[in-house]
Order: C-alpha cells, then sequence, then structure tokens
C-alpha cells in the first residue's frame, strides 16, 4: 500500500491538485487513452485517497472498491445498487486519516451528486487542509444520499468518493482502531436500511446503514450490527463478503481457514460458536446453528484459505476459488457441490459470473483467465495475455455486441481482467467461434489428428466432482482485444459501469476511463443512466437461471 507522509500543507496542494485534469498525474509510460474496435477509451478522473500517515500494517492489505448507487431516501427502505470488484480490500481504510482529530476546519462540498454545503468543527490530525467534493450529506441528517459513489479501503480505514465529482479524495472516512477492514459489500434491496457489509482482518463482521454514515461527520461506524465479535465464532482473516439476492437478508462470509457462513440479519447479531468440530479438513461439509441466533450455517470448503467468493445474480449459485487452486460451485439452497476443478498452476484468486448464470471466470496464479461453463461444468477456454497473477475478472454487462440483433444465437460476451502485471486485458468471447482442439492420436503424437474432439469435449462433467487440471492442449486459447498498462503499480480489481470501466490498483488508486461516446458534456447524467442501466441489470438477475443446467 502507498505510504504517503507528507506535511498538511503538501495535503491542501494535493487536494487543490484533484481539480486538475487527471493527466497532469499520469507518470511517464501510461497512456491516458486505450482503444478497442467501438472507440477510444479515455481517463476521465481518478480517485484515490488523503495523503497522510497511515498506519504500519497498511501493507497487509488490498485495495477492493465497491460501486454503490443510491436512489432517492425512501420513507423506510433504502434501495440502492451496487458492484464490488478486488481481489481482497485494501482500498477503504486510508479515509479515515482525513477527517478527525484535533482543531477545527471549514469543509466545503460542492458538486456532482448534491448542491453546497459548509461544515464546522471537523479537524485536520495532519495539519490544515481543504476539500472540495461533490456531496452535502456531512452533518446534514437531512441529506438523502441520492448519488453514485465509490466505496473503497486502505489501511485501517473506508472511504467514500463521489463518482461524479472529478476530486480525487474522498467524502467521508471511516476508521477502524483495532483491524483492519479487507471486504466490504452492498444489498440492492436492503429493506431497513442495513446494506453495507464490512469484513475485518481479526474476522469480525459489521452491517451498517451507507447513508446513515453519509449524514454523519465523524469517523466511527455508527448505528452497526456486529458479528462474530471478537472472532468468537472464527478468529480467522475475512477474505470475502457477499449478500445473497432473493434472500431477504442473508449474507455470505469466507474466511482464511477454509470456512463460510451464512448470516441472517434478520436474526439475533451475538453468535452461536456451537459448531461441531470438522472431522476430516479435506471433505465438503454443512453444519447448521443449534439455536436461532447468528451465523445459521457453517460451510466447510477447503483446506487453505478461501480467496474469493461469487453468488449468480439469481442467487441460486455460490462460486468459491481458494489457495488450494480449485473452483468450486456449489447450489445455495440445496447445500450441494455442482461442480469444480483445478487452475493449471497455483492458487485462484478471483472469480466471477455473467449476468445470464451461464459462465464463471476465475484468474489466479497460473496467467491466466479460465471460463467455465455451467452446462458443461468444465473449463472451455484459457485466455493468455496476462505476464503475472491475475487479480480481478468481471463480465461486462454493459456491453453489446456491434452486429448483435438481440437473440441468443451466437452470443458474445465481453470480460475484463487485471493483474499484479499493471495491465487491463479485455476479451470478447464467442463460443461459435472458439476452436475446440482436436483429439490426438495413441502414439501421442504433437500434431492434431484431424478426427473427432479432444476427449476433454465428449461429455459435460458429472454433477457434483471436481475436474483435475485439464491439459494444456485440450483447452482453446482466446487472445485478448485490449492490452493497456493502467496503473504503476500491482491492479487489485476492476468493475463496468454504463458509461465507463473502474480500474483500482493495491495501493488505493482508482481510475475511471470513459467509454467511447461518453465525455464530460455527458458526466452530469451519469447518475440517471447509471440508475437506468442498474434497474436492466436487476430485471435480468431476477430471472431463474438453473433450466438452462444439465443435471
Amino acid at each position: 500500500m502507498m505510504n504517503s507522509g507528507v506535511s498538511g500543507n503538501s495535503m491542501s496542494s494535493s487536494s487543490a491538485q484533484g481539480n486538475n485534469s487527471s493527466n497532469s498525474a499520469q507518470s511517464p509510460g501510461l497512456k491516458t487513452y486505450f482503444k478497442t474496435p467501438e472507440g477510444r477509451y479515455k481517463l476521465q478522473y481518478e480517485k484515490t485517497h488523503p495523503a497522510g500517515l497511515l498506519h504500519y500494517a497498511h501493507g497487509k492489505t488490498v485495495t477492493q472498491v465497491t460501486l454503490v448507487h443510491l436512489k432517492d431516501k425512501p420513507t423506510q427502505s433504502q434501495p440502492q445498487s451496487s458492484s464490488t470488484f478486488g481481489v481482497s480490500s485494501g482500498v477503504r481504510s486510508a479515509a479515515a486519516r482525513l477527517l478527525g482529530g484535533n482543531g477545527s476546519k471549514t469543509l466545503s462540498f460542492v458538486g456532482g451528486n448534491g448542491g453546497s454545503k459548509s461544515i464546522s468543527g471537523i479537524g485536520g490530525r495532519v495539519g490544515s487542509f481543504g476539500v472540495s467534493s461533490s456531496s452535502n450529506f456531512a452533518g446534514n441528517s437531512n441529506f438523502d444520499g441520492k448519488g453514485t459513489y465509490l466505496v473503497f479501503n486502505v489501511g485501517d480505514a473506508i472511504f467514500v468518493s463521489d463518482l461524479n465529482s472529478r476530486d480525487k479524495d474522498p467524502i467521508k472516512s471511516i476508521h477502524f482502531s483495532n483491524s483492519n477492514p479487507v471486504c466490504h459489500a452492498f444489498d440492492p434491496d436492503a429493506k431497513d436500511g442495513h446494506d453495507m457489509l464490512i469484513g475485518l482482518n481479526s474476522g469480525d463482521v459489521y452491517s451498517v446503514s451507507l447513508r446513515q454514515q453519509l449524514q454523519d461527520i465523524g469517523k466511527k461506524l455508527i448505528g452497526a450490527q456486529h458479528y462474530n465479535k471478537d472472532g468468537v465464532v472464527n478468529n480467522s482473516r475475512c477474505t470475502s463478503i457477499a449478500w445473497v439476492p432473493n434472500s431477504d437478508g442473508a449474507f455470505v462470509v469466507a474466511h482464511a481457514d477454509g470456512n463460510f457462513y451464512v448470516y441472517d440479519k434478520s436474526k439475533d447479531g451475538s453468535a452461536d460458536p456451537s459448531f461441531p468440530v470438522i472431522k476430516d479438513q479435506t471433505q465438503f461439509s454443512v453444519s447448521h446453528a443449534r439455536y436461532s441466533k447468528n451465523p445459521v450455517a457453517r460451510w466447510h470448503i477447503c483446506q487453505g484459505s478461501i480467496n474469493s467468493i461469487a453468488i449468480s445474480n439469481d442467487g441460486a449459485y455460490i462460486a468459491t476459488v481458494g489457495r488450494d487452486g480449485y473452483l468450486r460451485v456449489f447450489d445455495y439452497k440445496n447445500e450441494q457441490l455442482i461442480c469444480g476443478g483445478k487452475s493449471y498452476y497455483g492458487a485462484l484468486l478471483c472469480c466471477a459470473w455473467s449476468m445470464d448464470g451461464k459462465y464463471i471466470l476465475t484468474g489466479g496464479e497460473d496467467d491466466l483467465v479460465q471460463v467455465w461453463s455451467m452446462e458443461e461444468r468444465k473449463v472451455v477456454a484459457w485466455g493468455e495475455g496476462h505476464n503475472s497473477w491475475v487479480s480481478g475478472v468481471a463480465f461486462d454487462s454493459y456491453w453489446t455486441a456491434p452486429n448483435s440483433d438481440g437473440t441468443d444465437e451466437n452470443v458474445v460476451y465481453r470480460f475484463g481482467s487485471v493483474g499484479q502485471d499493471t495491465q487491463l486485458l479485455l476479451w470478447d468471447l464467442e463460443m461459435d467461434e472458439i476452436v475446440v482442439p482436436m483429439r490426438r492420436p495413441p502414439g501421442g503424437s504433437p500434431t492434431f489428428s484431424t478426427g473427432s474432439q479432444s476427449s476433454h469435449w465428449d461429455n459435460a462433467c458429472p454433477v457434483g466432482t471436481l475436474q483435475p487440471a485439464p491439459s494444456m492442449r485440450d483447452i482453446p486459447k482466446i487472445s485478448p482485444l485490449v492490452s493497456h498498462r493502467v496503473h504503476t503499480e500491482p491492479l487489485s480489481g476492476l468493475t463496468f459501469t454504463h458509461e465507463s470501466v473502474l480500474t483500482a490498483c493495491r495501493e488505493g488508486h482508482v481510475k475511471i476511463w470513459m467509454r467511447p461516446g461518453f465525455g464530460e458534456n455527458q458526466s452530469n447524467n451519469s447518475d440517471s443512466l447509471l440508475s437506468t442501466s442498474l434497474k436492466e441489470k436487476s430485471s435480468i438477475s431476477g430471472k431463474a437461471l438453473s433450466s438452462s443446467y444439465k443435471q
């Protein structure tokens, strides 16, 4: 992570520079655009944490970023949409240093998501500073929070930035004194206001209302529900956290010891640590709580860490990737292993579902992007292009092929990946165009025969089996459409919006790359466009997708 110990005067200078074009902040050798067949993606602006002293443990966390859209303030509920990207959360903890401490300073909050509001009585721990931001929430209990935000962690703090403002610095910080936040998620359908989850390095988990945090000028969580307090159920590090769609408040927390726990926010927050001892660490098992308390279930997945979890948009399936190099896909309701398999080499670090639930992306230490088919229950393509570990993958659900006629025939999927090689890669997956390797003759000749397809493609894999690492010769290879070095530091994740592609490095810096056809003149419309596109996404995700799978 970044160690940015500077004086207060430097902070003022840095804040002022935040209003300038992002081009001036670009490091030598980094271009501010990249080209695709549909046009040029241009670096519009950047977000980062405020300069200041960071805790020594900052380097132990990795930035994760969550994109959140808050709608108009409802009477009793606060629905919102979100998307999370990153390997683990290192992008949310440096912001606490911006706000807080002794002294008094007036902050002017101006811009994209709201009007203007001057707030007094906020001190600067590292010196005097000026912040121009895009929201008028601070200290205003009537602020409805409407807008689009980036939530990220760095060191021991969580930061919130206004996506529609050109200012680099965040508008809100939340400080954690005893542990670092490492993962977070948002519920698009929260009904009681608690829509934000935060998992800590200590194993502790909090649920809060983001809107309520934005209304408060303090640097501590307010109105939080505390789960697994002091690690009473599991004291290993939280590695990934996610809400379960269509579940009315259920969420899943993965840990570094190979377990994930299911919570129900409608139940008592006090922990039930009475789960039985795991007899065989190598076997998948599920145990339910004896009492009506949280967590309601423990899923033992594997030996070693679960590095990431991803839940299909209909809430039917949970995908996990881990230190042991395996992808595992589970039927959430029936608590059953559906399929999975091993990486070509090393651990898997990230995974993501396509919007229609038909494909899963994984990335890891073998430098490959694997494409898994839920229908075939096997790897159907390998993406070669990264020069180091792949740390983030995501499908671009807003992209449509230029020649698409809207039918399901010959569907083209656009997805992206980022890695520790500092590169963003974009890929097009068109299954009809993939060349399937042919079966080799018994003699093992290195040349492909002209006979039938490789045995890897004979049948769909049986339900409930984990496949060994396939042979490199059996898997079709795809090449990236675009390969662009976007940061100077290793990358931790990416996400797609209607207007842009967002990339984050593990040091806590986020870049917003505008799609072709979107520029400064359209930035004011981003809130309404994102709202519309999120509605479109939710309508797709609400459809049942399990019928297309071969069981």
